[in-house]
């Protein structure tokens, strides 16, 4: 079962992300990408710059649960032609990560340990569910599950979070 899509974007301390330009963080990148940047500042109330390469978005963030979307390019894909592990480690530990800040939105978190298994190869279109499973005042136990476009269970992830003060 699959939570219903809400929208709420997690404000950083001051209550609005700070959205610089990307060309100041990364001259790299296409002007034309500025406005894909601003709106992955607002949603995920920091710049993430390997999620924003891969191109997660958000689509739900609220009372523990988060949900997101990753539609893989051919060169996130590994030797077999599917999504490259490491991606989808990175998309559960992202929405891990968002799970955990839905309850307490003006700290961010770290990565203490996580624990990935994969089921089933994984393309085309994925969503990862995030899940706070426990927390006290200064870490969270979180669980993600990737899905494919058919609603095939590709990969489960746990990790351990702890919570920060921003800088």
């Amino acid at each position: 079962m699959t939570p219903q899509a809400k929208h709420n974007s997690p404000p950083n301390p001051s209550g609005e992300p700070q959205v610089n330009t990307l060309a100041e963080l990364n001259p790299s990148r296409p002007a034309d990408r500025q406005a894909a940047y601003e709106r992955f500042v607002k949603d995920f109330g920091a710049y993430i710059p390997f999620a924003f390469y891969l191109g997660f978005e958000l689509d739900l963030f609220e009372h523990g649960q988060s949900v997101l979307s990753y539609i893989p390019h051919k060169d996130h894909y590994n030797s077999l032609e599917v999504t490259h592990g490491g991606a989808l480690m990175t998309l559960m530990d992202v929405s891990m990560a968002c799970a955990a800040r839905s309850v307490a939105p003006e700290f961010r978190v770290v990565t203490i340990e996580m624990k990935s298994t994969f089921f089933s190869p994984a393309s085309g279109p994925l969503k990862a569910h995030g899940h706070l499973l426990h927390r006290t005042s200064k870490m969270a136990f979180v669980e993600s599950k990737v899905y494919d476009a058919q609603k095939v269970l590709c990969a489960h992830g746990t990790g351990t979070f702890r919570y920060v003060t921003p800088r």
